[in-house]
């Protein structure tokens, strides 16, 4: 649960206050040390306006594919349907002069639902081979 910026202050207050530990102040309080020195370091640099709670970012992965590429395979994708995601990716990475997965151009098509499903053959099981061995090492 995230404590609000008052709360915050107030536990700051209590522990300069009091004649017991910090460490023993936090555990009556329940709340852990990282965080009561976390706030109260951005108490110090900041003062009480940095106690706030702040909202929260948006997590950037290091590997995710930017927006306006993923925008760009769709375009791509739309105007070459007769690619799959492996020639599309190929394609992309010869003439658009930058790499991108089979794997991600798969992801980013299925998100999109663009991945067209392949064309199955059924294969029968058959009760008995056209050419049966009759020996061993017959086939080799």
């Amino acid at each position: 649960m995230r404590s609000s910026q008052r709360e915050k202050i107030e536990i700051i207050r209590l522990v300069e206050g009091s004649k017991l530990s910090a460490r023993r102040t936090l555990a009556e309080l329940g709340v852990p040390r990282s965080t009561f020195y976390r706030w109260y370091r951005t108490y110090l640099d900041d003062g009480y306006k940095g106690l706030a709670v702040q909202p929260g970012q948006r997590r950037r992965f290091w590997n995710q594919v930017p927006e306006p590429e993923r925008k760009r395979v769709v375009e791509t994708a739309l105007e070459k349907p007769e690619l799959s995601p492996r020639e599309l990716a190929w394609h992309i990475t010869d003439t658009k002069g930058y790499f991108i997965s089979e794997s991600s151009v798969y992801r980013i098509l299925k998100a999109f639902d663009l991945v067209t499903s392949p064309a199955y053959v059924v294969l029968t099981a058959k009760d008995r081979f056209d050419h049966p061995t009759r020996r061993v090492h017959e086939l080799w």
